[in-house]
């Protein structure tokens, strides 16, 4: 890996960064009487995106909304025209990693979408006005009233499995945003992210755009390579990252499986995988250390599995450093789709040999190939044997490549370090299938018990 080319400049990408903060900052505000400011930030965006089919009509809304008359249209293309350009930072990031790795490129499947029912245009339209008040009010003049008319539109969205997904991002959204009422004493605003849920909400209430991926299915031997753990409050999300080797001799791929469940916040650590374990016996695999033989598994355009345990089987052992240095260089990833494109979605399974381990300003930095990598410890989950000090003291990472605050760093799954002169390996799943591990054994008691009480008193309140 060309751990140099990582750290040089992306041609135009902190260009494309700073017009899309020139149009979050306007949010900030709100768009009902823009400020000279903010129509600044408009008109920066509309000038990113002149010579692309969206020129005019970005143009038109970035003028309109500038002197105080935006209305739903030209706010839709506002925020397409920011997801173009975040798209845009996605791409160019993908293809420095792809230089630096020297790997292949996407798999083109060509597989299309499968369209959504229109059905509901009613509910669009009223979230779609929602977030439209939202922009006018911008992040500084929200209050609970405001933020109060998401509920509705959820709970009406909610029944309906086609509008499921929009209805979650503005349940989620609307918390947030209450929880930070009134925005006019906010000392501190989460911009981008704001943006980012606003923006993509906005699009996914046009019709079809909701529209599900296309599925295919997946027959051959499944190379698990490590788990990303991602915990919330109230809920928790494993995702697997793994190597799809087809039966028929096909092209290797790069893909994922995840499993999710909600979780009381009294359930911690090594606690979660009992949340988990249920959803998916693929975790009890990564654990074993072992492959997966899959007959005929869904599989999205997009390269996730949507697991089903009945089209999978346990198979050989199946080592995921010998996976990363034999089957990995040559694993194409599946192509995104383009309401997917964006930084937070970079996240590239790499491993890192031959380095040496320093001290930077903001952790643990990798010194491989003249070059430096930090190492990002915060999203090393607790729910694993793998620590910052463990990664410290390794002489191998198989890990996630991301992109956070302007730099590419390194998400460890697993290590290899030298103890008692025996490479030794340290996953961050190893205690996905269950462990005799001390400390994750209290974990799992701990988790059973608090589990066990929750459910008690569950089963009390419905029986009144």
């Amino acid at each position: 890996m060309r751990v140099d080319l990582l750290s040089d400049d992306v041609e135009g990408l902190d260009e494309a960064l700073a017009v899309v903060d020139g149009f979050d900052e306007a949010l900030v505000g709100g768009l009902l009487r823009p400020r000279p400011a903010q129509a600044a930030g408009l008109a920066g965006i509309a000038d990113a995106v002149a010579g692309t089919p969206l020129a005019s009509r970005v143009a038109e809304a970035a003028d309109k909304t500038a002197a105080g008359a935006g209305d739903e249209g030209h706010f839709v293309a506002l925020a397409a025209a920011r997801t173009a350009l975040l798209g845009s930072v996605h791409d160019a990031l993908i293809a420095r990693v792809a230089e630096a790795l020297d790997r292949p490129g996407v798999v083109d499947v060509s597989a299309g979408s499968v369209p959504g029912g229109e059905h509901a245009v009613n509910l669009l339209a009223a979230a779609r006005g929602w977030l439209c008040d939202l922009a006018r009010a911008g992040w500084q003049g929200i209050d609970h009233e405001l933020v109060g008319g998401a509920a509705p539109v959820v709970s009406a969205m909610l029944p309906d499995p086609a509008l499921r997904r929009l209805a979650t991002l503005l349940d989620g959204f609307a918390a947030e945003l209450a929880a930070s009422c009134p925005g006019a004493t906010l000392e501190r605003v989460p911009v981008r992210r704001w943006a980012d849920l606003w923006s993509r909400a906005m699009l996914l209430t046009l019709p079809g755009a909701a529209s599900a991926p296309a599925v295919g299915e997946a027959t051959g031997r499944l190379l698990p390579l490590g788990v990303d753990v991602q915990e919330h409050a109230t809920a928790v999300q494993a995702q697997v990252h793994a190597v799809f080797e087809p039966a028929d001799g096909g092209t290797p791929r790069l893909v994922r499986a995840s499993a999710s469940a909600p979780k009381p916040d009294t359930v911690v650590g090594a606690g979660l995988w009992q949340l988990l374990r249920p959803h998916m016996s693929l975790l009890a695999a990564v654990s074993e250390g072992r492959s997966m033989d899959l007959d005929a598994m869904p599989v999205t355009a997009e390269g996730d599995l949507l697991w089903d345990d009945a089209r999978a089987r346990a198979g050989e052992p199946a080592d995921a450093f010998v996976t990363a240095r034999v089957a990995l260089p040559t694993a194409a990833p599946f192509d995104v789709s383009p309401l997917g494109r964006h930084p937070a979605r970079v996240a590239v399974p790499v491993l890192v040999e031959g380095y040496g381990v320093a001290d930077g300003a903001d952790g643990v930095v990798l010194e491989v190939a003249g070059g430096r990598l930090g190492v990002d410890a915060g999203r090393v989950p607790a729910a694993g044997p793998l620590t910052p000090e463990v990664v410290a003291s390794s002489t191998a990472c198989l890990g996630l490549l991301r992109w956070d605050g302007g730099r590419f760093l390194l998400q460890p799954l697993a290590v290899e370090r030298t103890v008692r002169k025996k490479t030794v390996a340290v996953h961050a799943g190893a205690w996905a299938g269950g462990t005799t591990d001390k400390a994750g054994a209290r974990a799992e008691k701990a988790a059973t018990d608090a589990v066990t009480v929750l459910r008690e008193r569950a089963g009390k309140l419905l029986r009144k």
